[in-house]
């Protein structure tokens, strides 16, 4: 009786193709990761012991400092930034110019009056990177720019989210005042950023 010799496979992995692979994949989650960009000024946020996530996509920011000032953080979509600064423009008067609008779909976040943005859009990057505002976006009885800038957003998008990000020291009536304001144009459901309660 014949013996059958088994037949051997020979299998031949290629490392490069390996490798491309592998950079690839690297390549592909370094491009769609989202980094947390550092808030324009230190706030120190309340504890909760909520465990819901903050939507990825379409969220604007309303930062509220110790000391009171607002800021205010549009969606990361340079195009609808540049038709929010449009229409805030149209309400209060304004035209900016093409470099402007650039510069304005590059900025991290609004602190200042409207009528002083255009000044700040003019700004160097550096300059404006180390900018401070001394009083940031008015909000109060009388004038409520953080309001119209979440209005006129909602008008570029109506599906944009709102996130409220304030220190646990703000005084009370200065966040009122927002929460006010955005009843008054009938936007009721927003996030509060917190910081997570350890376990005791």
């Amino acid at each position: 009786m014949a013996r059958v010799k088994p037949k051997r496979h020979n299998i031949r992995v290629d490392m490069t193709a390996m490798t491309d692979v592998s950079f690839l994949l690297l390549t592909f989650f370094i491009l769609t990761a989202q980094f947390n960009v550092p808030d324009v000024e230190t706030v120190t946020t309340p504890s909760s012991i909520s465990e819901k996530l903050l939507p990825d996509a379409s969220l604007m920011t309303v930062l509220a400092t110790t000391d009171g000032k607002f800021y205010f953080t549009p969606v990361e979509n340079g195009t609808e930034r540049m038709q929010l600064l449009d229409k805030m423009g149209a309400k209060y008067g304004m035209s900016f110019t093409n470099q402007e609008k650039v510069n304005f779909a590059n900025i991290q976040s609004v602190g200042v009056p409207m009528n002083q943005l255009k000044g700040y859009l003019n700004l160097s990057d550096e300059e404006r990177k180390a900018y401070k505002s001394p009083n940031g976006i008015p909000m109060d009885s009388t004038n409520k720019q953080v309001i119209d800038w979440v209005q006129q957003s909602l008008a570029v998008n109506p599906d944009y989210k709102l996130a409220i990000k304030g220190d646990v020291q703000t005084e009370y009536p200065k966040v009122k005042s927002l929460f006010e304001g955005l009843r008054d144009i009938d936007f009721l459901k927003f996030w509060l950023i917190t910081s997570q309660e350890t376990a005791q």
